[in-house]
């Protein structure tokens, strides 16, 4: 998931009028009195290696990536919430882009003294730079990360929570699963994880342990092979053919993706009784 400006975005490239214009936008939509605030930018500026990059697709259209912060105590306690980004400043941008962090935080990990990023290798923008990235590469970062991340205290007393997402916006999904969401078995999650087909699926290796940890898991496919036989079309839609909110006041919802996708969800959710305070984004 990536931005170029500050969050609040989804994982399009903005410069910052466009995060402006997109952050009144969101709020118009969920019919919230002001946009929320934008974090600023970090004053500190540092490097970091990176320490591994390997396709997270088998089509080869988003990276893994990751930095080794094994010397930056400072940046890595920064890290607190699953749905944070890090800044960057890449040689190929005239201006910073920030990647969400795919790893959860170092507190609820033993994977400690790295950040690990989801990366879509799209031609021509910054981030696509970063997978050409090999181990020892240097890359210049902000001293802390930036944005709330997803305020899951606002859904704690749900007994039923949906997430959705869509693309590179599963990546601060993976945080928030792995760092402990969903363990609690009093609360039912389900996942709609929307994507292309299966070749642009990440983290498919990663759905027995999310299973695991009690996540219901709904892959979703617009354009899949004749042999699927799972969901078709976008999230959206199959959440309208596959769920309906019985008890609005015991449930939550968590958004990441596409902006089509988490305006309509947000909409049909409210429209069917959800407070928007119990309607989650990262941004």
């Amino acid at each position: 998931m990536l931005l170029r400006s500050p969050p609040r975005s989804l994982p399009h490239l903005l410069r910052p009028h466009h995060l402006r214009a997109l952050s009144n936008a969101a709020a118009a939509a969920l019919a919230s009195p002001t946009p929320p605030p934008t974090p600023p930018l970090p004053a500190e500026w540092t490097e970091a290696p990176v320490s591994a990059v390997r396709a997270a697709t088998s089509d080869a259209s988003l990276f893994h990536v990751s930095l080794d912060l094994s010397s930056h105590g400072p940046l890595l306690a920064s890290h607190v919430a699953a749905g944070q980004f890090l800044p960057f400043r890449l040689p190929a941008a005239p201006y910073p882009i920030f990647l969400a962090i795919s790893s959860p935080p170092p507190a609820s990990s033993s994977a400690r003294g790295s950040f690990e990023f989801l990366v879509k290798r799209l031609h021509g923008t910054p981030s696509a730079s970063l997978c050409d990235l090999r181990p020892g590469d240097l890359v210049r970062v902000g001293g802390s990360v930036v944005g709330r991340g997803f305020e899951v205290a606002r859904v704690a007393g749900a007994r039923e929570v949906l997430v959705f997402a869509t693309g590179s916006g599963i990546s601060p999904i993976r945080s928030l699963i792995e760092s402990g969401f969903g363990e609690n078995e009093k609360v039912d999650v389900s996942l709609f994880y929307g994507a292309r087909n299966l070749q642009r699926m990440a983290y498919q290796e990663r759905f027995s342990d999310w299973e695991s940890r009690g996540i219901k898991i709904i892959p979703v496919l617009s354009r899949p092979d004749d042999q699927w036989t799972g969901q078709r079309g976008y999230v959206q839609n199959a959440f309208s053919r596959t769920k309906k909110v019985v008890n609005p006041s015991s449930m939550g919802a968590i958004l990441c993706g596409h902006k089509q996708m988490t305006e309509e969800i947000s909409r049909a959710l409210v429209a069917d009784g959800m407070s928007k305070d119990t309607i989650l984004t990262n941004i």
